[in-house]
């Protein structure tokens, strides 16, 4: 008789135990499908970034699978803890590439904003800093090369010729 209750007692344990187990792997996968997860070109995900009282929110969306998708980065920032943003800022307007796999950091009155701009020739990791809490931004740096974009460059021959 013990070692019939032995069985039941243990085939109720394996019972409740792969049910819990169960009920747990679903509230995950529903977690999962909610939230998603990132990708290196998933268009849901926004960094965001709290430093005091501001935070900042960077994400880049464009028209996916349409030639002139155009895929930008943008921002807003909050001043006040959250509760209402400024108006959307276009960090990248690029209009020669897609920008997307935005970072942000801030700290202080700084913002940093990096980001990847891709081309049909190119893919080159680029930065924009604000030093007003971002109310501003600064030219847009290209990190591969550490010079602005659309900064016109001599060619070394030509210096000499000048010279």
């Amino acid at each position: 008789m013990n070692k019939a209750r032995i069985l039941i007692s243990s085939i109720i344990g394996v019972t409740i135990l792969l049910m819990t187990t169960g009920a747990m792997i679903t509230q995950l996968q529903q977690f999962v499908d909610a939230v998603g997860t990132r990708g290196l070109n998933d268009r849901a995900y926004a960094p965001s970034v709290i430093s005091g009282d501001n935070v900042y929110i960077a994400w880049w969306n464009g028209t996916e699978g349409r030639p002139d998708r155009n895929i930008e980065v943008f921002l807003r920032a909050s001043e006040d803890s959250g509760a209402t943003f400024g108006d959307k800022i276009n960090l990248s307007n690029s209009t020669d590439a897609d920008s997307i796999n935005a970072e942000i950091t801030a700290e202080g009155n700084g913002v940093l904003v990096t980001w990847w701009e891709l081309n049909a020739t190119s893919e080159e990791p680029v930065a924009r800093i604000s030093t007003d809490e971002g109310q501003a931004f600064g030219e847009m740096i290209r990190l591969s090369t550490n010079g602005t974009i659309g900064e016109a460059e001599v060619d070394e021959e030509e210096e000499e010729e000048e010279e």
